[in-house]
């Protein structure tokens, strides 16, 4: 694969990624804040399911990223590197087993302290990871090589 359709397919996927994180971020804040519980449950069933393009669109970002960037010692790519790790952890650590849970808890109407507590470190999770992906997409964009 030439590095013009690599480069095309990284940017594809890390924006995919970083749309479907904001998305799931900000509906979860707008239903949570202004929208009945049944609207809460119909979101949380969504990003169980949409979760599976969020996998495969990190994955993709990933690998095409490593691939390009090799053994690089340009820092916008080092920083990248150094992003990569941090954000999967904390999605397969906290985001991936936290929107189970809450679409789990919200699907029997358990809108308790465990509920709210797991939201709450799911939206700061989510943060988190976007706040890194924009930096990546950031220093990616000011990444050029001749």
């Amino acid at each position: 694969m030439n590095r013009d359709t690599l480069r095309t397919i990284h940017k594809i996927a890390a924006i995919c990624a970083t749309l479907l994180i904001a998305s799931f971020w900000g509906s979860t804040l707008i239903s949570e804040l202004f929208l009945s519980q049944s609207v809460v449950v119909t979101v949380k069933n969504a990003i169980s399911y949409a979760v599976f393009l969020l996998i495969i669109a990190m994955a993709v970002t990933g690998a095409t990223g490593f691939k390009m960037g090799g053994k690089s010692k340009h820092a916008k790519i080092v920083a990248k590197k150094k992003r990569m790790p941090i954000i999967a952890a904390n999605g397969l650590l906290i985001l991936l087993p936290s929107a189970f849970y809450l679409c789990y808890k919200a699907n029997l109407g358990a809108f308790d302290g465990y509920f709210y507590f797991v939201q709450g470190l799911e939206l700061l999770a989510g943060a988190v990871n976007l706040t890194l992906m924009v930096l990546s997409i950031k220093d990616g964009m000011g990444i050029r090589k001749k």
